[in-house]
């Protein structure tokens, strides 16, 4: 039987910004933020906290494209008085009833990070500069410094005046989103990315010397260039992280994994899904090399990326477990990648609709629960080290990464075998295992959650009575937690 050896030394400490959520508003798509505010009682709804906080995201981003029109002193202040926002993106209207002060609330309710996309110029798009309805909407260096003042400054005239006296004490912003993929004429040029963003680094960290700023520089849609090259090049240490999305994860035009075809052959539609996953791995390890090409130490911040399928964002298969292994090995790349990313996410956050998010709201009379992705990132988020150990590669068709806090060792393990169990004895170098825990989820491939089915993938929870033989079940996910003597 092979044996898997893990390495007890400390490498890194990981961040809890890994586990990240994206919360946008998504107009006429799908009810998103505007969902889980409770209009009677003029507060976030109880329930909709109480799932996300069990969810523990390390952080919660706001932004998107939202940003690229969205003015943020229309979202403060007297809720009565605040004028609505048209959606130019999604569609619709925004009350702007949920806005800094409530996104801020929520985060801090739920023990997350904020993190604030400010309006960066438009990011350079003629459409929310001056838009169809001859509105001109993007902002400048000044107002994305005064969000930061209104935001950290304990004397804030703006922020007291509205009913908070305390600081909020942001620390991660980001400029720019989505910046390099419109077609060239349709946004900003590499340069002028790196210029504007100096200009806004600049203003806002003149206003709070400590923030975290975070800046575009994914590639280009139409060439593959790297903006990051010239981002740092420009900003230098004014750039604290680089921000990408992970967009590759869709299929061919005719494809298995549209609409209902997949569960005609799980096993050609995983095949399938493994394609994406090598898409998404290629990314990151070009990413890695661009980066240390640069000589910065700035990090990496994935700041969005999803499972793209047909119908769009509303793929029942995003409700089978068949999804849930795909995002699990998604995860466990970004936490072998944890010495360099920072922040990452598997999923839009919350809505009543789209299953590309990892919360699902649903109608009024449903509990809120998680899809197969948001089980994922829970169940890895809360049975995980606080600093990255070594794990070698063992089985080919197991997916892990290992952490560590004190004397627990904590292994995650994926098989992507669909057919076979995998078995294995583990030994970590120079200490003795004296105790253990395996919790794995593995309901089969066409298992899927619905307001019915909540239950469906709740982790078995076993002692192991043999710490060093270990099995990992066909198509499952699994923890495995270790006390050293």
């Amino acid at each position: 039987m092979p044996t898997l050896t893990i390495d007890p030394q400390e490498l890194h400490a990981i961040s809890p910004r890994l586990y990240m959520q994206f919360m946008e508003p998504l107009g006429t798509t799908d009810s998103s933020v505007e969902a889980g505010w409770d209009v009677l009682k003029d507060a976030w709804r109880e329930d909709f906290v109480s799932v996300t906080s069990d969810l523990a995201p390390g952080a919660i981003r706001w932004g998107g494209i939202l940003t690229s029109f969205w003015k943020w002193r229309e979202s403060v202040g007297d809720s009565a008085q605040r004028p609505p926002m048209v959606n130019y993106l999604w569609g619709g209207w925004e009350k702007n009833r949920v806005g800094v002060d409530e996104f801020l609330s929520f985060c801090r309710a739920v023990a997350a990070d904020p993190i604030l996309a400010v309006n960066f110029a438009g990011d350079g798009r003629p459409e929310y500069i001056k838009t169809a309805l001859g509105e001109e909407r993007a902002g400048d260096a000044r107002e994305a410094a005064d969000l930061v003042s209104y935001c950290n400054d304990p004397d804030s005239a703006e922020r007291r005046a509205g009913g908070f006296a305390e600081p909020w004490k942001v620390k991660f912003w980001q400029i720019g989103n989505e910046t390099s993929y419109p077609k060239a004429g349709h946004r900003f040029t590499a340069e002028e990315n790196a210029k504007t963003y100096l200009e806004f680094a600049k203003a806002m960290r003149e206003r709070d010397p400590g923030i975290t700023l975070i800046g575009w520089g994914d590639q280009e849609r139409d060439t593959g260039t790297w903006w990051m090259r010239t981002l740092i090049e420009t900003a230098g240490d004014y750039v604290d992280q680089v921000a990408l999305h992970m967009m590759q994860q869709g299929p061919d035009k005719e494809s298995i994994l549209h609409g209902r075809r997949y569960r005609r052959d799980y096993a050609a539609s995983w095949a399938e899904l493994g394609k994406m996953y090598d898409r998404v791995r290629d990314k990151l390890a070009d990413a890695r090399s661009v980066l240390a090409g640069t000589g910065s130490s700035a990090k990496l911040a994935i700041t969005e990326g999803h499972l793209s399928l047909r119908p769009h964002n509303k793929s029942e298969m995003l409700r089978e477990w068949i999804s849930g292994l795909y995002h699990a090995r998604i995860m466990t790349l970004f936490e072998r990648n944890s010495d360099v990313v920072d922040v990452a996410t598997l999923a839009d956050f919350a809505g009543t609709t789209w299953t590309v998010n990892a919360l699902m709201l649903g109608s009024p009379a449903e509990t809120p629960y998680l899809l197969p992705v948001g089980h994922i990132m829970r169940f890895f988020r809360k049975h995980s080290g606080e600093r990255a150990i070594a794990v070698g590669k063992m089985h080919s068709t197991l997916e892990m990464a290992a952490s560590r806090s004190g004397d627990t060792v904590y292994l995650h393990v994926v098989n992507t075998d669909l057919d076979n169990e995998v078995r294995f004895d583990l030994s970590v170098k120079d200490r003795k295992v004296v105790s253990g825990r395996q919790l794995t989820i593995n309901p089969g491939l066409d298992a899927a959650i619905d307001s019915t089915a909540l239950d469906v993938f709740t982790p078995s929870d076993t002692k192991l009575a043999d710490v060093e033989h270990i099995v990992i079940p066909k198509a499952a996910v699994s923890v495995l937690e270790l006390a050293l003597g």
